[in-house]
């Protein structure tokens, strides 16, 4: 078995300095390992291979109408032990999902594969070839802490990992972290079949703690770094066990319906209608509109405009060090999710979304913050906890939501890491 070892500063940087941390993560890599070495026997170079998750701090439901966020990548990633192949042959061991083999021959997209991991290799595969790049097959062990519906973005940590995959192991390993991005949206949207913005790949792709506008084709990204362990705050994502699983057709009608209002006003994105010319708009527009639900349209339209002015206040407040002010915006942002955005159950059978937010509120009043966690509908929560109340926070939520319901997150400074093993 191959030897591998990372120094305890490497890790520290990508994982954070929880007690034990360094360790864990020295077991978990070497584990992967021996697992690829043992199905892989033939396997010759190795590369270890992470993405981030990432964790949205504000902006929510804005950026697939070129609204703005901040968002961070955290320490919970996708991890690779990946080998080339000398075919055009690519095999995938995930842990918890069947193995899948495609050839990069046919980089068409299959109607069956739609929602599926063997979609988002052709669909990054696609459009890494038509900008130029060169693809080769690879075998990869992969395992991952971003879990599926945990609304940390599991697929574009997996699609960022893709990028860097056949960057590092067939192309020179320098590609931009926006066009890493922009691949890795393509591949979601068009082979995947999910209409997602570009905040999730942004988040994971650029790492740290990040303002993004994508008000233009090139968004804006400013880096901003603020330590709220050093203020005495934690970052808690609880899962409320609801999955984001089959979810898509709720997640899709959030910019379906923006894009109607955008529509009635002669425009294709909410971004090109001032937030004035929107609410003077509003007696013709309740008319104007043919979508099923045109109050709810009108609604979401109005968080849009709301949340992209909480995003300015709140970059500015960190720049600032305005640590309140921050906290403050955040509630707001949460409210408007839950009243306007309406993102906070599917239906009224499943309300854990609901029960948490109450549940926090009860806990952080006038002490931290709280809010819908990325896409919304099921899945988490995210709170900024003071130190001196976590253990009690940690406590009570995991005793209604399970024991290990919590993850305390820290915003991770980089984004995909490659290392290749002798």
């Amino acid at each position: 078995m191959t030897n591998f070892t990372l120094s305890a500063d490497q890790l520290t940087h990508l994982y954070g300095n929880q007690p034990g941390m360094a360790e864990m993560q020295l077991q978990r890599y070497q584990s992967l390992l021996e697992k690829h070495q043992q199905s892989f026997p033939a396997a010759g170079q190795l590369y270890l291979i992470s993405a981030p998750g990432r964790t949205e701090i504000s902006g929510n439901h804005t950026d697939h109408n070129h609204g703005k966020v901040l968002a961070a990548a955290v320490n919970l990633d996708t991890l690779a032990v990946v080998s080339p192949r000398a075919d055009d042959t690519v095999i995938v061991h995930s842990e918890g999902y069947s193995p899948i083999s495609l050839t990069l021959d046919n980089l068409s997209p299959v109607e069956s594969e739609a929602g599926s991991t063997a979609a988002l290799v052709r669909g990054v595969a696609t459009r890494m070839k038509e900008l130029g790049y060169k693809l080769g097959g690879f075998e990869a062990t992969v395992t991952s802490t971003v879990r599926s519906g945990s609304g940390l973005s599991s697929s574009a940590a997996f699609e960022v990992l893709l990028c860097a995959i056949f960057d590092n192991l067939y192309n020179a390993g320098d590609m931009p972290f926006k066009l890493r991005a922009q691949i890795s949206q393509y591949a979601e949207n068009v082979y995947f079949g999910k209409p997602c913005g570009l905040m999730d790949q942004m988040a994971s792709s650029a790492g740290g703690l990040v303002y993004i506008d994508f008000a233009n084709a090139d968004p804006e990204v400013r880096a901003l770094s603020y330590d709220f362990a050093a203020k005495g705050f934690s970052l808690v994502v609880v899962n409320t066990g609801g999955s984001h699983d089959d979810l898509t057709d709720d997640y899709a009608a959030i910019p379906a319906e923006m894009k109607a209002v955008a529509a009635a006003m002669g425009k294709e994105y909410l971004r090109e209608i001032t937030p004035e010319d929107f609410f003077a708009a509003l007696p013709t527009l309740r008319e104007k509109l043919t979508i099923a639900n045109k109050e709810r349209a009108l609604l979401r339209a109005a968080h849009f405009y709301h949340e992209n002015q909480r995003v300015d206040k709140q970059f500015a407040a960190l720049q600032q060090d305005d640590l309140p002010t921050f906290l403050r915006l955040v509630i707001e942002s949460g409210r408007s999710s839950f009243c306007y955005l309406q993102n906070i159950f599917a239906s009224s059978a499943h309300q854990e979304l609901a029960l948490a937010l109450m549940l926090s509120e009860q806990l952080l009043s006038g002490k931290g913050a709280w809010r819908v966690h990325g896409g919304g509908f099921a899945g988490t929560t995210l709170n900024f906890v003071p130190t001196d109340l976590l253990p009690e926070f940690l406590s009570r939520m995991e005793a209604v939501f399970g024991q290990g319901s919590c993850n305390i997150l820290n915003v991770r400074p980089m984004g995909p890491h490659a290392v290749r093993v002798k």
